[in-house]
C-alpha cells in the first residue's frame, strides 16, 4: 500500500470533533440560567395580572357606567375593580366596628342561622375566616414535623388548634393532643387533617411561608435559600463544566499520539 492511500492524518491543531458538543452544553447552561432568571418573573407578573382581571369582573357589574374609568378613557383601567373592592371592605369593616354595623350583622347571622343548609356552611366559613385573617389567632403560623406516613420517615405540617373538649373527650390517649394539617405536594392546597399527641409533634423554627414553598417544590427549594446565590452557583457549575470541556480537548490529541 502506498502512501498515497493512507488516510489524511489530523494535525494537532485542528479542532477535534467533539468541539459542537461543548458549544451546545454552554447554550444549554445559558438557556436554563436564563428560565431560571425569568420563569418566576413571568409566572409572577401572569398570576397578578390574572387576580386583578378577575377582581375587575366581579366588581365592574356594581359600578355605574358613569363611574366606570374606560368611560372617560380611550382604554380600560385594570386594576380600578380592585381599588373599588378595597375600598368597599374597609368600609365595611369601618360599619361593622359601629353599634349600627354590628346590630346588622348579628341581625343577618340569625337570619343565616334559621337556614338549615345554609346555616353550616356560613358557620363552617367564618370560624375559617376568622382563623386565617383575625390576627390575633395562632393558625397554620406554627411549623412542625410528625412521623408519617411510617416510622422514621418525617413529614412538614402547619400547627392549628388544640381541639375542642367533645372531641378532646373522645380521644382515646389521656394525653393533650393538637390538629395539624399536612400538605400535599406539590399542591399545598390538599392535604391530610388530623389530631396528633402533643408529644409527637417536632416544632421547628421556619414560617408558614417557607414551609409552602418547600412543598411546592418538593424540597428543591430550601428555606433560606437566596435565587441569586443559586443563579450564581448555577454560572459557576457552568463555567467549571466549560473549563473541563476544555482539559479534555486538549488531552485529546495528546492521547491519540
Amino acid at each position: 500500500m502506498s502512501r498515497d492511500d493512507l488516510p489524511p492524518t489530523v494535525s494537532p491543531s485542528e479542532p477535534p470533533p467533539a468541539a459542537p458538543r461543548g458549544f451546545t452544553a454552554r447554550l444549554r447552561n445559558y438557556f436554563l440560567t436564563g428560565l431560571i432568571v425569568a420563569g418566576p418573573v413571568a409566572i409572577t407578573f401572569y398570576l397578578t395580572w390574572w387576580f386583578v382581571t378577575w377582581v375587575d369582573g366581579l366588581v365592574r357589574p356594581f359600578v355605574p357606567v358613569d363611574y366606570r374609568p374606560e368611560t372617560y378613557l380611550p382604554f380600560g383601567l385594570p386594576g380600578s375593580g380592585l381599588v373599588v373592592a378595597a375600598v368597599a371592605l374597609t368600609l365595611l369593616g369601618f360599619l361593622a366596628h359601629n353599634l349600627i354595623g354590628r346590630t346588622l350583622v348579628d341581625l343577618g347571622e340569625r337570619l343565616l342561622g334559621r337556614m338549615p343548609v345554609v346555616r353550616a356552611l356560613y358557620r363552617g366559613l367564618k370560624q375559617v375566616f376568622e382563623a386565617l385573617f383575625s390576627g390575633s389567632g395562632s393558625s397554620f403560623r406554627r411549623v412542625g414535623l410528625v412521623e408519617f406516613p411510617s416510622p422514621g420517615m418525617w413529614s412538614i405540617v402547619l400547627i392549628s388548634q388544640s381541639p375542642s373538649v367533645e372531641i378532646a373527650n373522645s380521644l382515646p390517649d389521656q394525653e393533650e393532643h393538637i390538629s395539624v394539617f399536612l400538605p400535599c405536594a406539590p399542591n399545598p392546597t390538599t392535604g391530610f387533617f388530623f389530631y396528633v399527641p402533643k408529644s409527637k409533634i417536632v416544632e421547628i423554627d421556619m414560617s408558614a411561608e417557607d414551609a409552602a414553598t418547600l412543598i411546592m417544590s418538593a424540597g428543591v427549594v430550601q428555606p433560606g435559600s437566596d435565587q441569586q446565590k443559586k443563579i450564581a452557583a448555577l454560572a459557576g457549575m457552568a463555567n467549571a463544566a466549560r473549563i473541563a470541556n476544555a482539559a479534555n480537548l486538549e488531552r485529546e490529541p495528546a492521547d491519540t499520539d
